[in-house]
């Protein structure tokens, strides 16, 4: 069974209650990680994993609230031998590899090395034998990547990363069980700022989205901290249109997939 953890549930402005947006999935074998704000290494210990247990990392895209802390994670395990993949779109992987080089990280002193791997959309790539991911390119910046997770257990997971709401994502993705998709604010935030439709989604338009598609389980993510809302509007928005089952999650929850 996958479990799925999160380190963080908000957007690029953090409150006290949530943190960037992170999450991992405990695989029995490593774990995956997806995004690196900042106390990565911190988190993964509070929700009761074992950073060196971290095999690989995904990153969907440069934007500073999923990045910044990548440095620091390899900072954090150069005393322990290991090895972690990081995957991304070209320009993800170009820009992550200046950013670790800026620290020396990349350096033989360092003894958790790391192996940075280009990937393509709609070209999919093998984890180990635990999971076949494949990736979507996203209308959100030019290095954004959506990811589509088969695991080994028969589990399907797409995560969408930051996006405004597209249908046909879901329709190239085709069968899958569980969405994770951004959900950045209820709809009368992005009446009032229209600019936010070409870059996230809100929750009202995510539950006519999933309930098209006929989503199985739909789990909500990335909620702002600029403005004020409950995650309970969150829900009664999503409600209108989507019946299937919902979690909406809290920082350091972990679900059983």
């Amino acid at each position: 069974m996958i479990e799925l953890g999160f380190l963080g549930t908000g957007g690029s402005y953090s409150i006290a209650e949530r943190d960037n947006t992170s999450f991992l999935f405990n695989t029995g074998q490593n774990l995956i990680l997806v995004d690196t704000p900042g106390s990565v290494i911190q988190r993964i210990q509070k929700l009761g994993f074992d950073p060196f247990d971290l095999g690989t990392i995904l990153m969907t895209h440069i934007h500073a609230d999923h990045v910044y802390g990548l440095p620091s994670v390899f900072h954090s395990l150069m005393l322990h031998e290991g090895l972690i993949h990081v995957y991304g779109s070209e320009e993800t992987v170009q820009f992550c590899a200046r950013y670790l080089d800026l620290f020396g990280l990349r350096e033989a002193k360092v003894r958790t090395q790391t192996v940075l791997h280009t990937v393509h959309p709609e070209k999919s790539f093998c984890l180990g034998d635990v999971a076949d991911v494949r990736p979507f390119k996203v209308r959100h910046h030019s290095s954004s990547l959506a990811y589509l997770f088969h695991f080994a257990e028969g589990l399907t997971f797409l995560y969408s990363g930051d996006t405004p709401a597209d249908s046909a994502l879901l329709r190239r993705a085709g069968d899958f069980e569980v969405l994770c998709h951004d959900s950045s604010a209820p709809s009368r935030f992005f009446e009032q700022y229209p600019v936010l439709k070409t870059m996230h989604t809100d929750s009202a338009e995510l539950g006519r989205l999933a309930e098209e598609a006929g989503v199985k389980t739909l789990i909500p993510i990335h909620f702002f901290g600029e403005v004020e809302f409950s995650l309970a509007e969150i829900e009664a928005e999503i409600r209108q249109s989507y019946a299937g089952r919902l979690i909406i999650p809290r920082d350091f929850d972990k679900i059983q997939l």
